[in-house]
């Protein structure tokens, strides 16, 4: 009998996004090359090892012990990756990597401008992608690392099957129309408008608790996550916002202003790793180039 690693690795793939389309998109190949690959699979060891009566692919007793022998192959070859790195002491391979736009913007463009120098053979790969979502696809397999945003307030987070990496923290700055007349201090905002993302988000939740620590409540006019949007907004005289220095890099400070206001605070940025690999040659590469570039 010969099982195949590459199929065992697709029947893997089945097992932990539940369908043949999800394992697809996983593994960057077509269902149609998915099914003809599970089907050669199934015909090796003369029994069916998925399921296809329902909407999902429900794996059989012999596809669940399969699938549980390509998990634990696939994770000796990545400690055998790391050790081949190790003794030839270059970083190499592709780094999958999920982030939101201003993160994509202003660090891991300048990161991987560090990495084409400092460790050539080292290739990310960008999704943007974030918050729930970005943990999902980090869990089933289909990220090495994704950039996360928090309130530096609410302290360090844990992560179940995860590694978290700090990368710097970010400072938050109250920018108001350049029209306004000056702002000497948060009650100078208090029957201001506001723009910020939903209460869910990390804007609206800084701006929340800054109400609560200065004595106000902020009236919101606007819910916008997209920070070019937003400055937009602001520009347009539609309200005050609060916004991270990566967010600002490049705004025109003519259109906006940026106030001196203190006690904004600021947000943590962290990378969330792969538990096994973070000691990577590659991954380690890419966040030394990421600590070195952050805030």
């Amino acid at each position: 009998m010969d099982l195949e690693p590459r199929r065992l690795s697709v029947l893997a793939a089945i097992a932990r996004r539940g369908t043949l389309a999800g394992a697809a998109a996983a593994l960057h190949v077509t269902p149609s090359a998915v099914s003809q690959a599970l089907a050669q699979l199934e015909h090796t060891v003369g029994r069916p090892l998925v399921d296809r009566s329902g909407r999902r692919a429900v794996l059989t007793a012999a596809g669940r012990m399969l699938a549980a022998r390509a998990e634990a192959i696939e994770r000796e070859l990545a400690e055998a990756e790391r050790e081949l790195a190790a003794m030839s002491g270059r970083a190499a391979g592709r780094v999958r990597v999920a982030a939101f736009s201003t993160v994509i913007r202003h660090l891991l463009i300048p990161a991987m401008a560090r990495l084409a120098v400092d460790h050539p053979d080292v290739v990310c790969s960008i999704t943007e992608l974030e918050g729930a979502s970005a943990l999902r696809e980090l869990r089933l397999g289909g990220l090495d690392l994704t950039i996360t945003e928090r309130d530096a307030s609410l302290g360090l987070e844990s992560r179940r099957r995860v590694s978290v990496v700090p990368l710097g923290e970010d400072p938050y700055r109250v920018v108001v129309p350049v029209d306004w007349p000056p702002v000497h201090g948060y009650g100078d905002l208090a029957d201001r408008p506001w723009i910020a993302g939903p209460p869910s988000s990390t804007t609206g939740q800084v701006l929340e608790r800054l109400g609560r620590e200065r004595g106000f409540t902020p009236r919101r006019v606007h819910a916008c996550v997209d920070y070019p949007a937003v400055f937009a907004l602001v520009a347009a005289g539609q309200g005050a916002t609060i916004a991270p220095d990566l967010a600002l890099r490049g705004v025109d400070r003519t259109q906006v202003r940026v106030t001196d206001l203190p006690g904004a605070g600021a947000r943590r940025l962290d990378a969330l790793v792969t538990a096994g690999r973070a000691e990577l040659p590659a991954v380690e590469a890419l966040l030394a180039a990421l600590r070195a570039v952050s805030p």
